[in-house]
């Protein structure tokens, strides 16, 4: 068995030990170094000493076995350690020492023959050489590759290596927050580095937060529909490609009429008298703009240009493609020292209008923007993903490119090797066939097949052919991998296109192993340009797939099949028929819903899911006001709503609840709130407590897995207060949210958090568990105008998290608020019991959280000062009420919240006393102003 350590381990004085660890397992003797397995995640341990352990793992590559030596353990102190996560070992439980259980052995895509080394991120990862040197490179870098080359694990380990403030920069929120969850599952952020995590929008937020949303494409093609008379020589994507890639794209401003006007014949897809036509559409857009509240992001990246300060260190930038120049240049602008940047992409992926090229990014960098004009660019031909097949199939499209057009740029200029170590397929099928109708029976209740269409306008006729809720337009694909994919007529949609396209091109083109750098001989050829989103479409639709891929065509004698030999197929024998389950379909919705793909996961919820609503009274925001008034109106003779509104408020622990219905609502057993609390609230937590939790689950399937208990909870939350490590798992899963929030704003995380606060034994045992399964990776607050971005891994996230939590323990008396928010309110037993994975050790301590407070309030010198709570006196704070949180509705949309509204102050000072003291609720402007 191979030995691999990971590249941080550090042995130091117990070098020697590790050693002769090494040397037993690479003999395959597992007893003399005690190898014993740890009852956490297929995790083992070996024996260095009386004190201390080596972590372990086990890898399988291919029938390789290989064993990951992790990190060392020192004074037993396994709760400290950095990959169990907050998990309790107790060695006097673990079993015998012998060798790893086969279905231990972590499967890896890849494993290099020879270097005896590895990262890790959320799993092991191994780099092939090239990858390897890319890591290696200085600064600047230009990193190209197609999906699947291990781009993104390479801009996250290249971040790792870098000291000070650093970013992470996309144009996808969802692949933001996917990449900063990668990034701190195991480690988190070094300990001398603060890492952003930004999608292009939270990026433009940081300068300061636009009025409006950003623009979409299908808001765009309304606003186009209406101006289609004037614009009748294209579509509206095509314009669309112009107005974002051409007019507004570059960093000196939009472009002028005259400007416009006078563009080369490659500079534009239009010729003059075409381009003076969307140059007064140009102007009828910005009105548009202005009047529908919506923006144009290359419009507030020049307007934000001269207002981007220089803040990080190191930038990376991840699917550069999909990014204009503006907006690249709005990136490099924020480096404190220029050059210090990795950005990375496949222009051969571009199905988003941008008119995006390597040779422009290379432009910035001559002018001075990027200060790197000797930048490297370091290629990756590997594809860790598709098949054999596909990949043939996906450099064939390459190809048949090549040898239409020459070389776009030496950049693109790449032919992929496939090393998934499948062999896949790539078949063709008539649209009317019987195979098409076998296809669907086979597919339709899959998670692993998805169709793909050339435009949102197809998906209708996709639909009435196969009936998976999995139907995407070629501009919804990024982003997706399906075990199966099912290209359906993106060829006929365009048949005469594509026939063109094939034109002159013969299966020798196709056959060469290497693209021959050249570039189109005819420099007045705008062809490129009207054919680059169909090829471009038709690739990616390939690629999405990582076994095999199924055209669905009117006709398999097109010659774009005959150039690619894609065989026929009479049947759908070689796609296994298969079922995913209710599970694996919740996962799914939640998944497509992350990546704002909202339409796909509404149809896995009413097709397959088929969810009902709950058949109790959910007591929300709205429902429970109304049942205050009910309960507590003059002479109320509702029985049943008193005791619904007094069993609320002990769960919920808002005792001026319990003391209005004695007072007002004439309600005795209120009185007895002490006593009755725990009782109600444990009542509950029926069948969320225990490991029989079958009910939970199934109740998900009828009702989704975020649907609400009658106290407005979530499953996640009720099982993340209940501790109950194996059903929060169980619920993640299946897609249950991190962001639903109860009537007072408060997540699973927040519901963890109070019950550790009441529970020394919750505290010392499930809390580290279920802190590290229900904390996001991160969350967004606007101060000032400003986007601020708190990362789990940073001071601040807990100490806030805690904030939101527990601030309604503070209003207790019907006078008013006596108290606030003082080092004392975190630092009270048993807050020192918390695990690390939860707080570090090193901030327990309370000179750590008085500054952690001073610091974060409006006027410190700080930077970046959050602003999170203002001081009312010495040491004593309250949320800021002119901060605003980013908050999640149900449908994957999300606005900016004032903190106060969010939490709802307003609902917990309505129990006060006329006159009370200590309200927040009227101070917003004032403090607002101050700030």
């Amino acid at each position: 068995m191979r030995f691999l350590t990971y590249h941080g381990l550090a042995p130091a004085d117990l070098a020697d030990k590790v050693d002769k660890v090494r040397a037993a397992i690479e003999r395959d003797e597992f007893r003399s170094s005690d190898v014993k397995k740890l009852a956490v995640r297929g995790f083992y341990r070996a024996k260095l000493d009386d004190a201390c352990r080596l972590l372990l793992m086990f890898a399988d590559y291919r029938g390789e076995k290989a064993c990951l030596a992790l990190e060392i353990i020192r004074g037993h102190a396994y709760d400290r350690s950095r990959f169990l996560r907050g998990a309790r070992v107790d060695e006097s439980k673990l079993g015998d020492p012998g060798p790893p259980e086969t279905s231990d052995a972590q499967p890896l895509r890849y494993l290099h023959p020879e270097r005896p080394v590895f990262h890790h991120l959320d799993k092991p990862l191994s780099f092939d050489d090239q990858q390897d040197a890319a890591l290696r490179q200085r600064p600047p870098l230009v990193l190209v590759g197609s999906a699947g080359s291990g781009k993104t694990a390479l801009l996250l380990q290249r971040l790792r290596g870098v000291a000070g403030r650093v970013a992470y920069i996309t144009e996808s929120r969802w692949l933001a927050e996917t990449s900063r969850a990668l990034y701190v599952a195991c480690e988190g952020a070094p300990e001398e580095q603060q890492a952003d995590f930004l999608s292009y929008r939270q990026l433009l937020e940081t300068v300061g937060v636009p009025a409006g949303r950003p623009v979409t494409f299908r808001e765009f093609a309304g606003f186009f529909a209406r101006h289609r008379q004037a614009i009748g020589f294209a579509d509206a994507h095509q314009v669309y490609e112009e107005l974002r890639g051409v007019l507004t794209a570059e960093p000196e401003g939009p472009l002028s009429r005259e400007a416009y006007l006078g563009l080369g014949v490659r500079q534009s897809m239009f010729d003059a008298g075409q381009r003076a036509m969307i140059f007064a559409l140009f102007d009828r857009y910005r009105a548009w703009l202005a009047a529908e509240n919506l923006y144009e992001p290359n419009l507030v990246a020049h307007a934000w240009l001269p207002r981007m300060e220089p803040t990080y260190d190191f930038v990376a930038v991840d699917e550069v493609q999909d990014l204009t120049n503006v907006q690249l240049a709005l990136v490099l602008r924020s480096l404190k020292v220029p050059g210090q940047f990795i950005i990375a992409g496949d222009a051969n992926q571009i199905v988003h209008p941008n008119f995006f090229s390597w040779s422009k990014v290379k432009s910035l960098f001559w002018r001075g923007l990027g200060e790197a004009r000797q930048a490297d660019v370091h290629l990756l031909d590997v594809s860790y993903r598709n098949s054999d097949e596909v990949t043939r199939a996906a450099n064939g499209v390459l190809r048949l490119k090549h040898a239409k057009f020459g070389s776009i740029d030496r950049e693109s200029n790449l032919l992929m090797r496939p090393l998934a170590g499948m062999a896949g397929s790539v078949t063709a099928i008539a649209t009317g066939s019987a195979a098409v109708r076998e296809l669907d029976e086979k597919t339709r209740q899959s998670t692993k097949v998805a169709v793909i269409v050339l435009r949102d306008e197809h998906k209708a006729e996709a639909r009435q052919r196969f009936h998976t809720p999995l139907v995407f337009s070629i501009h919804e694909a990024k982003g997706l991998e399906y075990e199966t994919v099912i290209v359906h007529r993106l060829i006929s949609a365009e048949r005469r296109l594509f026939a063109e396209l094939c034109e002159g091109a013969t299966a020798g083109d196709l056959a060469r192993d290497e693209l021959e750098y050249r570039r189109a001989k005819d420099k007045s050829d705008r062809s490129l340009e009207l054919y680059k989103f169909f090829i471009n479409a038709l690739y990616v639709a390939l690629t999405r797939a990582v076994r095999q891929v199924v055209l669905v065509e009117d006709d398999l004698g097109h010659p774009l099949l005959e150039l690619l030999g894609i065989g026929r197929a009479e049947n759908a024998t070689p796609v296994q028929l298969e079922r995913s389950s209710a599970e694996e379909w919740q996962r799914e919705a939640h998944r497509l819903e992350a990546q704002g793909k909202t339409e796909q996961a509404e149809a896995i919820r009413a097709q397959v899911l088929r969810l009902r609503p709950v058949p109790w009274q959910v007591f929300d925001r709205a429902n429970l006001q109304t049942l205050a008034a009910k309960a507590l109106a003059p002479g109320s003779v509702s029985g049943k709503a008193k005791q619904q509104f007094f069993e609320l408020a002990c769960f919920h622990e808002e005792r001026l609840v319990a003391e209005r219905l004695v007072e007002e609502g004439r309600f005795e057993p209120a009185a007895q709130y002490d006593a009755q609390r725990e009782r109600i609230a444990r009542r509950a937590l029926d069948g969320f407590e225990g490991k029989n939790f079958k009910e939970v689950l199934a109740r998900t399937e009828q009702y989704g897995v975020d649907y609400r208990s009658p106290q407005n909870l979530t499953p996640l939350m009720l099982a993340s207060f209940a501790g109950n490590v194996g059903l929060v798992e169980a619920l993640l899963a299946r897609g249950a949210s991190l962001e639903a929030r109860d009537h007072a704003g408060r997540t699973a995380l927040h519901w963890a958090i109070r019950r550790a606060y009441r529970d020394a034994a919750f505290a010392a045992n499930a809390f580290g568990a279920v802190y590290d399964l229900v904390a996001p990776p991160s969350f967004d607050v606007e101060a000032a105008g400003r986007l601020l971005q708190i990362g789990r891994e940073m001071g601040e996230y807990f100490f806030f998290s805690t904030l939101l939590a527990r601030f309604d323990e503070l209003y207790r008396v019907p006078m008013g608020r006596f108290s606030a928010v003082t080092s004392q309110f975190f630092l009270r037993e048993p807050f020192a019991h918390f695990p690390e994975v939860v707080i570090k050790a090193a901030r327990k301590r309370r000179t750590y959280v008085n500054g952690l407070l001073a610091r974060n309030e409006p006027g410190s010198a700080y930077a970046p000062n959050r602003q999170l709570w203002v001081r009312e006196s010495f040491g004593r704070y309250v949320p800021n009420p002119a901060l605003s949180l980013r908050v999640s509705s149900a449908d994957g949309a999300d606005a900016w919240v004032p903190l106060h509204e969010v939490m709802n102050l307003a609902w917990h000072e309505s129990h006060f006393e006329r006159g009370a003291r200590g309200r927040l609720t009227g101070m917003t402007m004032e403090v607002a102003a101050a700030g």
